[in-house]
């Protein structure tokens, strides 16, 4: 890709991060935390012109610190009294899904990738951004099958600590041999799910280029899922369960 257009596709993403900042601020506060005019602020913020990219990098960190990714992550985790995480308000949110998928972009730019796969269906907004950034089709496991496809690759599982067995079905078509798969899920915690996606891969004789995660909960799934050494994972945001 050339400078120019991964110059453009920044400017464009900072202007993105000015609109959400809008949400939340005003022209005014804004016009304090970035040092710019406010009518400057709002031509950039209406799409009447690109900020320069001198001036983009200056506004990308003043506004990562205000309505970042992980600064907006931390503000929607949400625990109810049991101690289950609620990630309704994350899955949902446009602003988290597009800043992710440009995340998971400057990750895995450069590495070969030629599909994202995810289970259903939390994982699917995300997974469908991620794709689309990427310019990859994307594949979905899912945990029944559909009448009008006629072969699948099937991989069960057992729940960690509830002896319940659960089974991910994937058309066997939607991956080839030699597809390189970048496994993109909202949240992974005990990493079961992920490990069963990995071994479908490994059913359809595909490779894993890496994995994308938005939230880990706790460490322990490190253990389950088992990638090749020089295989990457990221994680947007790391949280940690409430002592109960």
């Amino acid at each position: 890709m050339s400078t120019h257009v991964e110059d453009l596709k920044f400017r464009l993403m900072v202007v993105d991060l000015l609109r959400a900042a809008k949400r939340t601020y005003t022209y005014r506060e804004l016009a304090n935390k970035t040092g710019l005019p406010v009518t400057v602020l709002s031509r950039y913020a209406k799409g009447h012109v690109l900020p320069n990219n001198e001036r983009a990098r200056k506004l990308c960190k003043v506004l990562n610190k205000l309505v970042g990714l992980e600064v907006v992550l931390q503000k929607k985790i949400r625990f109810n009294s049991d101690g289950y995480f609620d990630n309704t308000e994350i899955i949902g949110d446009f602003n988290i899904l597009r800043q992710a998928a440009n995340k998971a972009l400057d990750t895995f730019a450069g590495k070969r990738v030629t599909k994202v796969l995810t289970a259903a269906v939390d994982g699917i907004p995300l997974a469908t951004m991620v794709s689309n950034y990427l310019g990859v089709d994307l594949a979905i496991a899912k945990r029944s099958k559909e009448v009008g496809v006629s072969e699948f690759l099937e991989e069960t599982y057992v729940l960690s600590n509830s002896g319940v067995t659960m089974t991910l079905y994937l058309p066997k078509h939607a991956l080839k041999r030699r597809d390189s798969v970048l496994m993109v899920d909202d949240m992974v915690k005990t990493g079961e799910t992920q490990m069963a996606l990995i071994n479908l891969v490994k059913k359809a004789k595909a490779e894993i280029s890496g994995a994308f995660f938005l939230l880990a909960i706790g460490d322990e799934w490190r253990k389950k899922i088992n990638l090749p050494v020089n295989c990457p994972i990221e994680v947007v945001s790391q949280i940690y369960p409430p002592k109960r």
